[in-house]
């Protein structure tokens, strides 16, 4: 936890950028009628059956420091399709970082491993040495600031509805870019003093 917590201390340094990731998965739901529309006084209604239209994989990327986030969807949720997101975020979006710091929780996909499945060895071995991997503890996935992230989109834009993937695609885009445009940034200001004084039941006890 305080590893975690001493990243979000450092300052802005465009050649080491902090990037947090997470992903979650979106179900597809399809209506079997078509809702009403709103009128005066009355709110729009959706009939209670729907159906199902497979599930895609959300993947989240924030770099808090700048506001800037990127949303990809996929089909799958595999350790290739998790390495060719790690791909394009050293090779696309920070080419000419040093180290990019890596916040992500410990899923067995997320690692370095899992480039060496998608890429040949010297690849996999280009990539994995821009990182400079930081995992959240297990339980404490609430560290993780892209998890923030995915929360605000599934209550600003995932919370109903969504019946095939390219709608989904577009609806994803469209709140990055209002997101992005209007500047958000995180400020953490929860510190590791702070956990050592809150958090204290996760630290051992010390006899003497």
């Amino acid at each position: 936890m305080e590893d975690v917590l001493e990243v979000y201390t450092r300052p802005y340094d465009p050649s080491r950028p902090q990037v947090c990731m997470d992903e979650t998965s979106k179900q597809m739901l399809r209506d079997t009628r078509s809702a009403l529309s709103m009128a005066p006084g009355r709110i729009r209604r959706e009939d209670y059956e729907y159906e199902r239209g497979g599930v895609a994989n959300v993947f989240m990327f924030l770099e808090p420091l700048t506001g800037r986030r990127w949303v990809d969807i996929t089909e799958h949720r595999t350790k290739v399709d998790w390495a060719h997101q790690i791909e394009e975020l050293v090779d696309e979006r920070y080419p000419q970082a040093e180290r990019i710091v890596l916040v992500m929780d410990n899923l067995n996909t997320h690692s370095p491993a899992s480039l060496y499945e998608a890429f040949d060895p010297q690849r996999a071995r280009r990539l994995a040495e821009k990182l400079e991997i930081h995992y959240t503890p297990k339980h404490g996935s609430w560290l993780n600031m892209a998890e923030i992230e995915l929360s605000v989109l599934s209550r600003q834009c995932l919370e109903r509805r969504v019946p095939d993937f390219e709608t989904l695609e577009s609806e994803a885009a469209a709140w990055q870019q209002r997101r992005d445009a209007a500047g958000v940034k995180i400020d953490r200001r929860f510190r590791t003093e702070d956990a050592r004084i809150k958090l204290k039941r996760l630290y051992p006890s010390l006899q003497k």
